[in-house]
Parts: C-alpha cells; structure tokens; sequence
C-alpha cells in the first residue's frame, strides 16, 4: 500500500478536525493509500507540540515554510485562515506537493483563480475541503436525484443560520476582518450552500443578493480599544441556475436560536427532498408518484449499510456525527492519491464557488443582477 506523507498546517478548529480524520480514516476505512501523520505546523510551539501529541503527529514545526519544502512530505493540508492560503499553496506548490485547502479556497476570486493556475501548472492534485458533500445523507440525496427520484428539479431553497456573534459584547475576532476572512457569513457558511447547491442541482447563471451588518464595532480584547466589524453579518440572494432552477439562499450568524442550522430542500415534479445538519442522519424524501392519498414526507434513516459511506460505521440505525464527514473526506482524497486521479471537489470547484460568492457581493453594492460569467 503506498504512503502519503501528510503535513499539516493549523492547529485550531479545521486543523483538529483534519488530525482526527487521518488518525481515525485507516481504522474504519480501508483507502487504498495509508495517511502517515508526518508533521503538524502551528504558530504556538507550545499548541502545536501539544496537537501533535493528542492525535498522533510524528513532529511538530513553527516554520511551514520549510515544512512546505521537505522531501519526506507528499501532501500539503492547509487548514489555516483564509488570507494565508494563497501563499501557502502558491509555496506548496512550487515544491511539487499534492494540496488539500480549507473552504472558501481563497479570499477573492483573483487569489482562487491564482492558486488553481498555480496546482496546474505544477500538475499535482488538489482537492478544496468542502466536507458537506460526505454527509451520507447529502451523498444518497444526490444519488436520488440522479436515479430520476425528482424528476425535472424546479426550485432549490437553501440556508445556513447561526447565533454566536449576536452578543453586542462578543469581541472583535479574525472572521469578522475582510482582510483574514474575506467575508463574513457569505464566505464562511452560505459558501458550503453554494457548493452544495452545484453538487446537487448544477452551475450557477445569475445572482441578485444582499448583506447586512447589524453590529458595526467590536472591542478589542486587552485594548480596551474598538475595532469596525469589515465583513457581513448576514446575507442572503435569488439565483438562476444554468439548468433553469430557481435558488434561494440566506446565511447569517444572528440568527437568534440556531446554532448551526445547514439546511436545504429541493422541489421537482416528482418528488422532493429535505435536509438539515443539525439531524445529520436523516434525510426527508417526498414521492409524488405514491398513490394520491397516501403521498407525504418520510423520514429515511440515513444508517444502513447500503447507505453511502455509514456501512463502514456502526449497525443499522446507530448515527454518526460531524466529524465523521472529514473521515470521509479523507477516505476519498487518499484514494484519488492513490490512483493518481483528481479529487472531488477540487480547486475548479472552489473557483466556481469564489466565483458566485463575489457576484453576491457585487450584486450587494450594485444592488442589479450579476451574470456569474461576468466575474
């Protein structure tokens, strides 16, 4: 079996995220190629011995520069904020490493487009972490929908809705500065309902959207200091899809009560499909074609063996969680390495992304439709 020497580097909630998909992958998993936890790269000497300690990285590094250029290191994992990546896959590279990056993969649509041109160019394979599409549950409904369960898809209705920013008093912290993070709840959340959205329905058109910022001003935590709040609260946006699909998306980080509430539901002429994150383990399915009486939304147990991904798990109806989405996800990277073919979803897939994510923000200032081509 070969070998793919890992290099990570972040060590906080991607990079915990990420270490434990590697230690855990080969042992409920059987890829085709073996995840070796070679060395975990953080800012904190102290965190990062510490990580590597608790999941079982060999090393523990400060310089990811040098990381980034050793010979003993096959992929590069980037699980750091997002104003850092595109120097970091630029480097990685450069150095011939095959690259896993967080979402969104960049913080402009220019940076996106960089980096793609950059994986290219050096031919190694790349693949953007955007974990939802492993959700089993995510993965039969896309199944459903290419075995003809819906039939012709008419609407597509999307939102991703949290709380945790809704204190006044909460500080000033890296995502809410355009300069680390790019955009607020549009990048960080509304970008996985973008992906999704590609994944399951098709390419994007046209885009008409807006964004909110509640709270203007932060503190500055030991400053005594406050700090204007550069990215969006909330967004939301109308979508035409190439395919004639009519989209709605809403994402926000005040949505008072919600805590990570990832959801979407897809209407066809046959039938439709419901789901939500926070009930990860079921999927809501609609059949039209069922007798006229009988006909309503059943709920289906996404934990039998026949399911994608659960019959490497536990027994039938014993559910998973969140973090089993990043196993999955390095499940199929390890097999795509292995077989020298190119993961899914990619860095096309995160350009695509970046690419419906700026003209939400164009069409935000603009306050007119922006046609995805036009970006």
């Amino acid at each position: 079996m070969k070998n793919v020497r890992i290099a990570l580097l972040g060590t906080k909630f991607m990079g915990k995220a990420h270490s434990n998909a590697f230690s855990k992958v080969g042992q409920f998993f059987d890829p085709k190629a073996s995840a070796v936890m070679s060395v975990i790269c953080g800012r904190d000497p102290v965190a990062t011995r510490d990580m590597a300690g608790r999941f079982g990285w060999h090393e523990a590094s400060t310089d990811w520069k040098a990381v980034v250029r050793r010979k003993d290191i096959d992929l590069v994992d980037v699980a750091t904020t997002g104003n850092t990546h595109k120097e970091m896959v630029l480097a990685a590279a450069l150095a011939g490493k095959h690259i896993l990056c967080e979402k969104p993969l960049a913080n402009t649509l220019a940076e996106a487009r960089a980096m793609l041109a950059a994986v290219k160019k050096a031919k190694v394979l790349h693949m953007v972490g955007f974990n939802y599409r492993f959700v089993p549950a995510i993965a039969l409904a896309k199944r459903m929908i290419e075995q003809g369960k819906l039939g012709r898809i008419f609407e597509w209705r999307s939102q991703y809705l949290q709380d945790w920013i809704v204190d006044p008093n909460f500080p000033m912290v890296w995502r809410l500065d355009k300069k680390q993070a790019g955009s607020g709840a549009l990048g960080d959340i509304a970008a996985h309902s973008i992906d999704l959205a590609r994944y399951l329905i098709g390419e994007f058109d046209e885009v008409v959207g807006m964004t909110q910022t509640f709270i203007k001003e932060r503190r500055v935590p030991g400053t005594g200091k406050r700090a204007l709040v550069t990215v969006d609260d909330a967004a939301a946006f109308l979508a035409r899809f190439k395919n004639g699909v009519m989209g709605t998306f809403e994402a926000s980080r005040f949505a008072t009560g919600r805590k990570n509430s990832n959801g979407f539901e897809i209407y066809g002429e046959k039938g439709s499909l419901s789901f939500n994150l926070e009930d990860l383990n079921r999927l809501k399915f609609y059949d039209r074609t069922e007798k006229a009486g009988e006909q309503g939304f059943k709920d289906i147990m996404v934990t039998e063996a026949s399911h994608p991904y659960t019959g490497n798990w536990w027994p039938s109806g014993h559910i998973i969680g969140y973090e089993h989405t990043f196993v999955h996800e390095a499940f199929e990277l390890l097999n795509s390495l292995a077989a020298g073919k190119m993961p899914v979803p990619n860095f096309e897939d995160g350009v695509r992304c970046q690419e419906v994510l700026e003209a939400v923000e164009r069409s935000a200032k603009s306050r007119r439709w922006i046609k995805i081509s036009s970006v």
